[in-house]
């Protein structure tokens, strides 16, 4: 299933950046979704697993910044500590 976002979603794409994903392709139960995203600074449109791709802060929403992977919070943790 290829699905066209509307609107768009801001997103933050592991190893990318940040851009804009524009539509979801779901091949089913056995896959991520893949999303579909135009990166902001270089304008690149790549198709990125699920796992990659983190959704944008939202104040309202109550969501922060979510950091780059687990692997990178428990560094950040550790320093911190």
């Amino acid at each position: 299933m290829f699905a066209q976002l509307n609107p768009c979603l801001p997103v933050t794409v592991e190893g990318k950046g940040k851009g804009y994903a524009f539509a979801v392709i779901d091949y089913g139960q056995e896959h991520h979704l893949i999303w579909v995203v135009a990166l902001d600074e270089t304008g690149e449109i790549w198709s990125a697993p699920n796992p990659k791709v983190r959704m944008g802060s939202n104040w309202t929403m109550g969501r922060q910044s979510a950091p780059a992977s687990p692997v990178a919070s428990l560094r950040t943790a550790a320093v911190a500590g």
